[in-house]
């Protein structure tokens, strides 16, 4: 999978599912990454009481900060203004794609270096500015090992979770030059570095995402372990950050608690190696930092999302990865078969909100309603309740909220539609119930042996020979004859 084709999501939904339930090595892969991962939150997480009041702080802080989501995103501006950082406002992908290359083409570049950025993912910016002669280079390990591959990150964490290192020491041996096969990982490392290290000097721009937005003093905050994101974010003399407009927050005060349960919740660590603040360009007493500070707000169908009481819980997402690590389905088909840049739980909800459940609806198939996902949530996002909200929504027809969700009742069967109707209507009519059960149980002999997808892994259902009340009528009848027996004797 080389780059995010929505029209292709629903569309290829269940053949990438059966593709991945096939192949055993990506499923080996992804279980045993899994399991680690658990087992490492699990151990920064040994007091329950300790954890909920923390969870319970993340999720009032996010919630205090939507609920002044606006307001926040002015004073945000305004700082950052003051700061020397120059804001932009993109209501869509395309518009955040025109407004990057317009400050390329401003400062005749050709070459960009990223950090790690999903959102850059979501828009589709790799494959935007190659198409306008522009080299863009990931420089986080994983997302640097997707591109080599022409992949797509298959977590928003960590990249390429989905191989292993044999796979990882064939791709490099056959994508880089003078490259000689090894499966030792510091070698493996040590050569991606080496790659890398002379690009942050050559571009002209470096782009990053971000984790939080201080609307107090204007500052963008990037977390991040490789310290590729301060050399992409210091080194170039342009620096351009993608920001999701539901990434601001309050104050400073409101970044150690999110902090905490971000790093601990995604990779199990109880701080990361690098934790930037960007809050302008470089001063002329600085040594080092870029010239120009760029920040682009990106709405992207977040604004509708925000509109929803119920749906808005979605951007309470800080973007830790950990309902991925916990969802049983995530960890048997893994990131690739949702189709989308956001997968596992999380992305069942952001997908089909940002790119409409006509195009990315059936993704919430996936899904068992276990909970599981919403019970590792460091921010309490009910996932499980949102999930079937939006299934509601795809196969409901009549609008229930203003604005509706995109691609409302896009996935309603008129076969399914009917069924139901059918059976409501023998719910309200005993005697017609009575009739179709009768039938149901004496025609049995004629039920089907397949039915579609349902019969794929299970076997088909098959009416008793009688029904329940006909073998209660029995059975009591049976008992009076046995006591009018006793009676007799």
């Amino acid at each position: 999978m080389s780059r995010f084709e929505p029209a292709t999501v629903n569309l290829e939904f269940d053949k990438r599912v059966d593709d991945a339930l096939r192949d055993q090595e990506l499923r080996a892969n992804f279980r045993g990454a899994m399991d680690f991962l658990m087992g490492k939150r699990a151990a920064m997480f040994p007091d329950k009481e300790d954890l909920e009041a923390l969870r319970s702080q993340g999720e009032a802080i996010r919630n205090r900060c939507l609920s002044q989501l606006p307001e926040l995103l002015e004073q945000f501006e305004q700082r950052c203004t003051e700061n020397g950082i120059q804001v932009h406002w993109a209501e869509t992908s395309q518009e955040a794609n025109a407004i990057i290359l317009e400050i390329m083409h401003k400062h005749d570049a050709t070459r960009m270096v990223k950090g790690k950025s999903m959102a850059s993912e979501e828009i589709g910016l790799n494959h935007f500015l190659a198409d306008h002669g522009v080299e863009c280079l990931e420089t986080d390990m994983g997302e640097y090992i997707v591109q080599l591959a022409d992949e797509t990150p298959s977590h928003i964490i960590m990249p390429a979770i989905h191989k292993n290192k044999q796979q990882i020491a064939r791709l490099f041996n056959q994508k880089i030059d003078g490259m000689e096969y090894s499966e030792d990982v510091d070698r493996l490392i040590g050569i991606g570095r080496d790659v890398l290290r002379q690009k942050f000097f050559e571009a002209e721009v470096g782009l990053s995402g971000v984790n939080f937005a201080v609307a107090e003093t204007g500052t963008l905050c990037l977390v991040e372990n490789e310290g590729n994101g301060r050399m992409t974010t210091t080194i170039p003399p342009v620096h351009i950050a993608l920001c999701g407009i539901e990434k601001v927050v309050e104050s400073l005060q409101d970044i150690p608690p999110l902090l905490r349960l971000l790093t601990r919740s995604a990779t199990g660590q109880a701080i990361t190696t690098y934790f930037n603040m960007i809050s302008g360009p470089r001063k002329p007493d600085e040594k080092d930092g870029p010239q120009e500070v760029h920040v682009v707000l990106l709405d992207n169908g977040r604004s509708r999302i925000y509109a929803d009481k119920q749906l808005q819980e979605t951007l309470r997402c800080i973007r830790c990865g950990a309902c991925m690590n916990h969802c049983p389905v995530y960890t048997r088909i893994g990131g690739h078969a949702y189709g989308t840049t956001y997968p596992g739980p999380i992305g069942q909800v952001v997908s089909p909100q940002i790119w409409g459940l006509h195009t990315a609806g059936a993704i919430t198939k996936a899904c068992s309603l276990n909970g599981a996902c919403g019970e590792a949530c460091p921010v309490k996002i009910p996932l499980a309740d949102l999930i079937r909200r939006l299934r509601y929504e795809s196969n409901n027809d009549e609008p229930t909220t203003v604005p509706a969700p995109r691609g409302q009742g896009s996935l309603r069967k008129r076969s399914e539609a009917v069924t139901w109707k059918l059976w409501a209507l023998l719910s309200r009519k005993p005697g017609l119930y009575k009739l179709a059960l009768l039938l149901a149980t004496r025609l049995r002999a004629l039920t089907p042996k397949h039915i579609g997808p349902w019969t794929l892994y299970r076997s088909a259902p098959k009416p008793a020979a009688r029904s329940l009340h006909e073998l209660a009528a029995q059975r009591s009848q049976s008992n009076a004859s046995s006591q009018e027996h006793g009676r007799n004797e």
